[in-house]
């Protein structure tokens, strides 16, 4: 084991997919408590298909990845809140609609992109290869903003979290506050596909924030945990990745699907004791 743990800080590839998904990881697990909460977890899964949309198109045309996704995935954020609070369309509804024919436009953008050398899988389902030193700068900074603002509105994000209706009796605006979640969500997303790819980013917002929520019933608490747990199953899918020589994406979601299952049993065993 220390010898895995070795190598793998020696290889600088190994090194910044670590920080970037360290970084992500947190983001993501803090965000997830309050998306499961208010029933909107599968937002991470509809804007990383959009960003694979975003991210498809940007590499047919030869521009930055994250230059064209972040914009792109934000615009989709805020369009998928606009939708889901008209009534017309519910949230469920809108995500699906939006994230298959940003998936849709993905496919086809990299179809026709004939005599060009991309790598559909690495989109799909990431690539511990295509973080590059650039892509650690844009996810430290960004990171660094959403861990930032997540700390500072941390009231009002609890007030919306639990009872939207009552923050906006007491003077919240609310709808200001999930433009931000969304905003902070969207920004998550995007730093994260890299190393986990359009299929598998969601799951880093959902398991830890479900599997805190089988023990522990404080939201500060669920928060804390949720970020721990998805610092350390991350970790620990990344050095299986590495020896078992797996999927890193894969490996990080088996883990967090195990832990579940372990923080299912020991909620079960606490309500009976």
């Amino acid at each position: 084991m220390i010898e895995i743990i070795s190598e793998i800080f020696s290889s600088p590839i190994l090194v910044r997919a670590m920080i970037v998904g360290i970084l992500v990881s947190l983001c993501a697990a803090l965000l997830g408590v309050s998306l499961v909460l208010k029933r909107f977890s599968m937002i991470g899964d509809g804007l990383s298909h959009v960003g694979f949309g975003a991210l498809a198109i940007a590499a047919v045309m030869n521009l930055a990845p994250m230059a064209v996704a972040i914009p792109v995935v934000i615009i989709a954020a805020f369009l998928l809140l606009r939708l889901s609070s008209n009534g017309k369309i519910k949230g469920d509804a809108a995500i699906a609609m939006i994230s298959t024919g940003a998936l849709g436009v993905g496919v086809m953008a990299v179809s026709m992109s004939k005599g060009m050398n991309i790598d559909l899988n690495s989109y799909l389902f990431g690539s511990i290869m295509s973080v590059s030193s650039e892509d650690v700068v844009i996810s430290v900074i960004l990171s660094v903003i959403v861990l930032f603002i997540f700390v500072f509105f941390y009231t009002k994000i609890f007030a919306i979290t639990f009872d939207e209706n009552f923050a906006k009796a007491t003077g919240t605006a609310a709808d200001i506050y999930n433009m931000l979640i969304a905003l902070l969500t969207a920004m998550t997303i995007v730093i994260g596909m890299r190393l986990m790819g359009s299929m598998l980013i969601s799951s880093l917002i959902i398991f830890p924030a479900l599997c805190s929520m089988r023990v522990f019933k404080n939201f500060k608490s669920v928060t804390i945990c949720s970020g721990i747990i998805s610092v350390i199953t991350f970790l620990a899918g990344m050095i299986i990745s590495y020896a078992a020589e797996t999927p890193c994406g894969a490996s990080i979601v088996c883990v967090n699907a195990l832990s579940f299952i372990v923080f299912y049993i020991i909620g079960k065993i606490k309500k009976t004791t």
